[in-house]
């Protein structure tokens, strides 16, 4: 098989890579270790910046997105018993777009489908091969079959445990890592939103997170212990252990009912430089992870497949190589900014365990100045709903 741009990963950074270069006539190819079926088991956030959606325009693999999707003009913080609202529309005049991850996915493999667009599953044993070269290369299995793909370049979004990073020697690569002494414990449930917008609540028991999916379908979250399991966390437990973290005025109204899906997710903060190397060029989870505090997985790789999507259309359709070059640098400078925001909510929502006194109270004070001031709230609308590309 001979393509222009071979794409490790069929998750949604690979999927809204290769269908923006199939619509844009530049020959790709998606390979995926997994079937299309698991790869639509796996829950993950659902809240999309402007640019996310506007990507999904141009890759044709919007229309359900607006037909079912919910906008958001803001979010409210909460501390124990108190709340205030920070309304993005004063500040930024732009909202966020709350669509299940799942569901993008599917539209994107549907999108790939219907275009007759090159996806490969169940693919085995990727080997990438000369790099640094002119011609590069990827061995590959599928079905015990073996296949040989030839490129002008390859494009890793194969997530943080792919293969894609690896083949950056050690001595090139450097990495950047913090890991946070906590997880969170999530379940969705086919309830009623116990508010219009997301709630993030910061109380003396923990962190806690209140969102949504549909009009009649929940997704909550409570820190828990990093080595926590959900054998520990019956139903009740969990409805319990939220209600104590949100303000009263919500636990009184909220609706709750047997979770559909319950798991944990570790937290951590995770940058890999340079995010290229010779014709590799790596894309979302396979270059950088943040903590979901502040929204940002999704949305920084959907960044990422914007530099690297524009840079591809410069070099084939202007035979202009500049964005390649320098899409690691151009990348990293946002994705560095992601990381400082996502750092400072998780910074001022989360317990930690090993905060004095004298830590709580400066959470405390920052959560007051942010409720008080005007320009601390401007600044977490402009980067929650998105920074620009």
């Amino acid at each position: 098989m001979r393509v222009q741009v071979a794409i490790i990963g069929g998750g949604p950074s690979g999927l809204l890579l290769g269908q923006l270069l199939h619509n844009a006539g530049i020959e790709a190819v998606v390979l995926e270790r997994q079937t299309r079926e698991y790869v639509l088991t796996r829950i993950r956030a659902g809240v999309l910046e402007r640019g996310t959606v506007n990507l999904l325009e141009q890759a044709g693999a919007a229309d359900r997105l607006h037909a079912e999707s919910f906008t958001h003009d803001g979010t409210v913080i909460s501390v124990n018993n108190k709340h205030f609202n920070i309304p993005f529309h004063k500040y930024v005049n732009k909202p966020v777009t709350v669509y299940g991850q799942t569901e993008l996915t599917r539209d994107l493999y549907d999108a790939r489908e219907l275009g007759g667009a090159a996806t490969l599953f169940n693919v085995e044993d990727v080997i990438i091969n000369d790099v640094k070269s002119d011609s590069p290369s990827i061995d590959c299995k599928i079905a015990s079959e073996s296949i040989h793909i030839d490129c002008d370049y390859v494009a890793g979004c194969d997530g943080f445990h792919g293969v894609s990073r690896q083949h950056i020697p050690s001595d090139v690569r450097r990495e950047y890592e913090k890991v946070y002494p906590f997880g969170w414990l999530g379940i969705i449930s086919e309830t009623k939103p116990v508010h219009e917008e997301l709630i993030y609540a910061n109380s003396d028991r923990g962190f806690a997170l209140c969102s949504m999916r549909t009009d009649r379908l929940s997704r909550y979250y409570v820190q828990c212990d990093a080595n926590d399991s959900i054998d520990n966390w019956s139903d009740s437990a969990f409805w319990d252990e939220l209600k104590q973290r949100i303000p009263e005025q919500f636990a009184d109204t909220i609706e709750t009912g047997p979770s559909i899906e319950k798991s944990i997710a570790p937290l951590r903060s995770f940058v890999c430089e340079p995010m290229q190397y010779g014709k590799l060029f790596l894309c979302g989870d396979a270059a950088h992870i943040v903590p979901p505090t502040g929204a940002k997985g999704l949305n920084t790789a959907a960044s990422d497949v914007h530099y690297l999507y524009n840079a591809f259309k410069q070099r084939y359709q202007h035979n202009d190589d500049e964005a390649l070059t320098s899409y690691s640098q151009t990348a990293l400078k946002r994705v560095w900014k992601v990381q400082r925001f996502s750092w400072w909510m998780t910074s001022m929502l989360h317990r930690f365990p090993d905060q004095s006194e004298f830590d709580i109270n400066i959470q405390r004070a920052e959560l007051d100045f942010l409720r008080e001031s005007e320009p601390a709230q401007a600044s977490l609308a402009i980067n929650y709903v998105g920074l620009p590309y």
